[in-house]
């Protein structure tokens, strides 16, 4: 039995769709991985616009499935696609989308797909996410949506938004994460070599000069950090470990992450209380202290502030769920 309401999974396709986008939903969703005892989930790709659907790329796709499929889906995904910013889509697979939103299932786009929510009316006085290059023409032709064009993803109210290819795996993770728990999250994420969850926004892609030299600095501060959250620290005492001022180090860190050190750090110790309260019988207290909060007033206050719920709630609704297939 899947923990949550992510079983049944179905991605829509129109002519133009970009394979790679596609091919993000396919591996997180499409491939079984029961053998280390992950989820496996009622899989489809269906089409909007028949059998054959064309590529940017210059080859088709032969889809079996058609638009009655999304009708029992928990989850509803629209990758990327060719010119979707000014282009018309099939009234019926808008309609569907809606339909979707409103028996409570959850709609996610992948990079430009969001402009296919747009058309839905489903970003109307929603929060959305955007590929930097496409933010600005979405928040103009959507003039009810509120783009966000500095965040990897958004979920809101059932409708789940992306930035570019690598923020629509983020944003797949995070759905398995909300329904199933950081440990089916963690574990997908182990089999695709990807990093289970990434702090801070697109700032840290957009318009960057120079590649990071593997010396770089605040990498290693960034490792021993994840390798000491209990501790406390200030940004003089990580400024000193990079052998930079606290100003630049504190500027070099909000380029490399898209965050200050203090909100990097809650996230990552937020994210390490989640993992002890899903995969241990540790008190409350206790994992507060494991990941840095120093008691469990402190960890319910951030914890509240990061997730929209409780420890004990969290626990309980997560509780193993990562253990079984």
């Amino acid at each position: 039995m899947l923990g949550g309401m992510l079983q049944n999974v179905a991605v829509a396709v129109v002519d133009g769709v970009h394979p790679f986008e596609l091919g993000v939903l396919c591996e997180v969703f499409g491939l079984d991985r029961s053998d280390e005892g992950l989820p496996v989930y009622d899989f489809a790709v269906v089409s909007a616009e028949g059998a054959d659907v064309a590529t940017h790329a210059g080859f088709s796709l032969r889809v079996a499935e058609d638009l009655d499929r999304l009708e029992e889906a928990d989850l509803v995904a629209v990758p990327a696609g060719d010119d979707f910013s000014d282009r018309e889509f099939p009234r019926p697979l808008l309609a569907a989308l809606n339909r979707a939103v409103d028996r409570g299932a959850t709609v996610l786009s992948v990079c430009s797909g969001v402009f296919v929510l747009g058309a839905a009316g489903l970003l109307d006085g929603r929060r959305c996410a955007a590929h930097w290059r496409h933010a600005a023409t979405l928040a103009r032709r959507y003039p009810e949506a509120v783009v966000e064009p500095d965040v990897l993803y958004v979920d809101d109210a059932g409708v789940t938004t992306s930035a570019g290819t690598a923020a629509g795996i983020d944003a797949c993770l995070h759905l398995v994460r909300r329904e199933q728990g950081s440990a089916v999250a963690n574990g997908i994420a182990r089999r695709m070599v990807v990093p289970p969850h990434r702090e801070g926004g697109q700032a840290q892609f957009v318009d960057r000069p120079l590649p990071r030299a593997k010396s770089d600095p605040v990498s290693g501060v960034l490792a021993w950090m994840e390798r000491h959250l209990d501790r406390e620290v200030t940004v003089e005492e990580l400024a000193a470990r990079a052998h930079m001022s606290p100003r630049t180090f504190a500027r070099r860190f909000q380029q490399e992450t898209g965050t200050t050190p203090y909100r990097w750090l809650l996230g990552q110790r937020v994210l390490l209380a989640r993992e002890l309260l899903e995969g241990t019988d540790e008190t409350i207290d206790a994992v507060a202290g494991r990941a840095g909060f120093g008691n469990a007033a402190t960890l319910r206050h951030h914890f509240g502030r990061w997730t929209g719920t409780t420890p004990q709630s969290y626990r309980r609704a997560f509780r193993g769920e990562g253990r079984r297939s």
